[in-house]
């Protein structure tokens, strides 16, 4: 008769790994990968105590609500880093966004500014007063200034159940307070806004390093978010 073998070991890198592997923020925590609810949460999506605690952080510094510390998912030691605050801002309008929606508000891939060409799409709303709204949140140049004025629109988004990607909202906020890179998030935007037809607003190239990639002349309006404050 023989032995039965040892249970396989796992290496120290292998235990390394998966210790620190990130944890998930908190639009996709309870989604599938195919962009669908988990089972865990029915058809009725994160349960209403949660976003209420992620709404409870409008208005307020990154850190500062007691409530949101344990949806955190950005790493600090202890230091209010770019990636903390863009989280916070993107965790709160996600609370604001998937309020009373059974379908996710987030789907990958759909940008800022074609969630925002969808919504004037609906025709719901005039044309020049949403146009007026984009550009003004457009055109501030402080994450806290940005996040007034985007949530008036995400609320918008919501009332016609217009959903965009929060990973890529988080990216943009973390860019927001550098000149540069702002430019570049306001360009995407503007050309995901202002631009007719067949599109994702998916970005194309590094968003980090140089933002979006993309020749041609800014589409009518561009010019116009492209500017600063």
């Amino acid at each position: 008769m023989t032995n039965p073998s040892p249970p396989a070991s796992t290496s120290p890198a292998e235990a390394e790994s998966t210790e620190r592997r990130p944890p998930v923020p908190y639009w996709r925590r309870h989604l599938r990968a195919d962009g669908t609810w988990k089972p865990l949460v029915g058809k009725n999506g994160p349960p209403g105590e949660e976003l209420a605690d992620l709404r409870s952080g409008l208005g307020q510094p990154a850190g500062s609500v007691i409530a949101l510390w344990p949806y955190y998912a950005a790493e600090t030691d202890g230091e209010l880093t770019p990636e903390l605050v863009a989280e916070h801002g993107a965790l709160t309008l996600y609370g604001l966004h998937q309020q009373s929606q059974k379908r996710p508000m987030h789907k990958k891939g759909v940008n800022l500014g074609a969630a925002l060409r969808r919504l004037r799409d609906s025709e719901k709303f005039l044309d020049s007063a949403l146009d007026r709204r984009v550009e003004t949140a457009a055109t501030t140049t402080s994450v806290p200034a940005l996040l007034y004025r985007l949530r008036g629109l995400v609320t918008q988004l919501r009332g016609q159940a217009i959903p965009l990607d929060y990973d890529q909202l988080a990216r943009d906020l973390r860019q927001w307070s550098q000149a540069e890179r702002r430019q570049w998030v306001r360009r995407r935007w503007a050309l995901a806004y202002y631009t007719r037809g067949e599109q994702n607003g998916a970005d194309q190239g590094p968003a980090d390093d140089s933002g979006a990639t993309g020749a041609g002349t800014p589409a009518p309006g561009a010019r116009g978010a492209s500017s600063g404050a």
